[in-house]
């Protein structure tokens, strides 16, 4: 279960935290400090706020960067052409999930994407910002 800060946007989605997190270094993600989790489209449920929801395009408009007009918080990312997948998918904020597992979360591993140079594959040279 997920929210943004004010709750008017909730969610729920089936998520494998140890199949690993990411974060990426392009603008919004690096502005952001989003460290997400990857979701497919059906692990996914909008509970409540979908008309709550504002969704931003930058330049790159595979990218539904959404958040809560409200509030302002990003809880999640939808992706419609995927830059690695071969499939569309989510990117769940995880600072947005309630009651996550700590312990959890810092065994997990973590991928960094080099999302500013649109080179997906690779991880960037610095990371230390992220």
């Amino acid at each position: 279960m997920g929210s943004c800060h004010c709750g008017a946007v909730r969610f729920e989605a089936d998520l494998d935290i140890s199949a690993g997190t990411g974060k990426c270094n392009c603008s919004i993600c690096t502005k952001m400090r989003l460290w997400s989790v990857r979701a497919r489209p059906e692990a996914f449920r909008l509970i409540e706020g979908e008309r709550e929801l504002t969704d931003y395009q930058g330049r790159n408009k595979v990218a539904h960067h959404l958040f809560c007009k409200h509030c302002g918080v990003h809880p999640f990312q939808r992706i419609d052409v995927p830059n690695m997948t071969g499939s569309p998918y989510l990117n769940i904020n995880i600072a947005c999930l309630d009651g996550i597992d700590t312990d959890e979360l810092m065994v997990a591993p973590l991928s960094y994407y080099d999302g500013r140079n649109d080179n997906w594959a690779e991880t960037p040279a610095e990371v230390r910002h992220l």
